[in-house]
């Protein structure tokens, strides 16, 4: 998995030009959280989804982005979370449990 780490506000912006082309998925990630530990090992065990950039947070270190993803893609913060994004807009999130790499490429196999 090739990971982009999300570690600056002027990202969002990127993200969000990139995803006009190419959808765009940001894993928010506690480090200290044993659930988030497993979702994310659990989510790099599957196959990536083709046609995807990658971005991992660390919202422990960058709590202040990790609030300005809620407030610009208008979804509940939650620990730990995906969100899918696609012509500017989250158009899929999951949390904890939930969270699963072939559920990304069904909602990416839809765009298409």
């Amino acid at each position: 998995m090739n990971w982009n780490q999300l570690i600056s506000m002027d990202q969002l912006t990127e993200i969000k030009i990139k995803s006009i082309e190419k959808p765009q998925l940001i894993f928010k990630h506690s480090t200290r959280c044993s659930i988030s530990i497993m979702a994310l090992n659990r989510f790099e065990r599957g196959e990536a989804a083709s046609n995807v950039d990658f971005y991992l947070l660390d919202l422990l270190s960058f709590r202040n982005i990790s609030n300005e993803i809620a407030d610009q893609f208008n979804v509940h913060h939650q620990s730990p979370q995906i969100l899918l994004i696609h012509k500017g807009e989250c158009i899929f999130d999951e949390s904890h449990n939930a969270i699963a790499m072939d559920e990304v490429a069904e909602q990416v196999a839809l765009l298409a």
